[in-house]
C-alpha cells in the first residue's frame, strides 16, 4: 500500500487505487484481510446486493464491485469522505453504487431490498458494532441466507451476535480480528443445539 492509498486486488479493476483520506479513526482493511475476505466471499459475491458500513476508503466496496456485485451501497460519517467515495465512483464510471453520509446505525436510509453482504467495520473506540448488528437485523437489512463480514480489536463469540447469525470464520491479523457471519434461521430460539461446529480463530 502507498502512502494515502490502498489498490482494487482484483476483478475488472484490479490494480487500481483508491485515495485514503486524512480523517480520524479511518483504518482501510489491510490488503491481506481483504484478500481473505474476498477468498471465503469468492462463490457468493457476483451478483450480490452489498452494504458497505463506515465505508472509509472505499476498499470495501469497491471491491465487491471489481468482482461482480451488482450493487453496492457506501455509508459514512464523514462528509469529506462521503465527497470522496461520489467523486471516484464517477471515475471509475461505476452506476450500480451509491455513497451517503449518515451516523450509523440510526440514519441508515430504509432497505428497499435486503442485502446479501453487509461489511460492518466500525472505529474500534465507538464500542457500537454490536448494536449495528442487532439494529441491522430488527430492521430487515439482511436477506435469507445473508454474509456479514465483522472486523474488531477483540475476538467476537457467536453469544455477541443476533440469535439468527452463526459465526463461520474467524481469523487474526495483529491487533485485528475479522470474522464472517451468516444470517441462519434456524439459529433462532436452538441456539445452543445448533452450535456444533465451533470457529478458530489463526494468526498469519
Amino acid at each position: 500500500m502507498q502512502p494515502g492509498f490502498v489498490r482494487v486486488i482484483a476483478g475488472k479493476w484490479r490494480g487500481r487505487r483508491l485515495t485514503v483520506p486524512d480523517v480520524t479513526d479511518l483504518r482501510p482493511t489491510p490488503d491481506r484481510v481483504r484478500e481473505t475476505l474476498f477468498n471465503w466471499l469468492a462463490m457468493k459475491i457476483v451478483n450480490a446486493r452489498c452494504l458497505d458500513l463506515f465505508a472509509g476508503s472505499g476498499a470495501l466496496g469497491f471491491e465487491a464491485l471489481s468482482r461482480g456485485a451488482s450493487y453496492v451501497e457506501m455509508v459514512d460519517q464523514s462528509a469529506q469522505v462521503v465527497n470522496l467515495l461520489q467523486d471516484e465512483l464517477q471515475t471509475f464510471k461505476a452506476d450500480n453504487a451509491c455513497v451517503y453520509q449518515a451516523t450509523v446505525p440510526r440514519g441508515l436510509r430504509p432497505a428497499t431490498q435486503p442485502f446479501d453482504i453487509i461489511f460492518i467495520d466500525p472505529p474500534y473506540d465507538a464500542n457500537i458494532l454490536f448494536s449495528c448488528c442487532e439494529f441491522l437485523e430488527i430492521q430487515g437489512y439482511l436477506a435469507n441466507s445473508a454474509y456479514v463480514y465483522l472486523e474488531a480489536k477483540q475476538r467476537i463469540k457467536d453469544n455477541d451476535l443476533p440469535s439468527t447469525w452463526q459465526l463461520l470464520k474467524a481469523k487474526q491479523a495483529g491487533q485485528v480480528y475479522y470474522h464472517l457471519a451468516q444470517k441462519n434461521e434456524m439459529q433462532l430460539g436452538n441456539r445452543h443445539e445448533a452450535k456444533t461446529r465451533k470457529t478458530t480463530i489463526t494468526n498469519w
